[in-house]
């Protein structure tokens, strides 16, 4: 503990014992029930990171990652630890098994999870927390914009708020 910090931050933990997410989901409804069965473990913030986040993400069987999406700054990356959730872009689907890993460059094509198996799904996403990074979900009237709060605006596609 640094002599300014009053909150203790761990030097390490077993990422599975991470608390959850408090809200299961930052989209608007009717979006947000779409992410039922998705479970979100915020690690960096565990450790007070503020540059790059990264979630241990379960899914249950027939959840997803997030809505079909692309960022315009944001890298995003993902590592497999169980199950085989399949990639769904823009042009095909790819099923993916433990220890392989995938990337989505800004501004690249839209991407999401589905977890078509039986099993859960686990696996670690790490992206980064650019301010005035834009979300937009082709197959849905919603766009998102990352405020300098670093919290998630969200509107319809004309720009009218949830």
């Amino acid at each position: 503990m640094s002599k300014t910090s009053k909150t203790r931050v761990p030097s390490a933990l077993v990422a599975a014992s991470a608390p959850p997410r408090t809200r299961p989901s930052n989209y608007p409804e009717p979006f947000a029930s779409q992410m039922a069965g998705r479970e979100k473990q915020p690690l960096a913030d565990v450790f007070g990171l503020r540059n790059f986040g990264v979630n241990r993400t379960r899914l249950a069987p027939g959840a997803r990652s997030a809505l079909h999406h692309r960022h315009s700054r944001q890298d995003e990356f993902v590592y497999v630890l169980e199950g085989e959730p399949t990639l769904v872009g823009e042009a095909d689907t790819i099923l993916l098994r433990p220890g392989m890993c995938a990337g989505f460059p800004a501004g690249g094509a839209a991407h999401h999870l589905e977890n078509r198996s039986q099993s859960d799904v686990v696996y670690l996403e790490i992206g980064d927390r650019q301010e005035g990074d834009q979300v937009f979900y082709p197959a849905d009237d919603l766009e998102a914009v990352m405020g300098a709060d670093g919290r998630w605006r969200f509107t319809r596609k004309d720009g009218s708020p949830y």
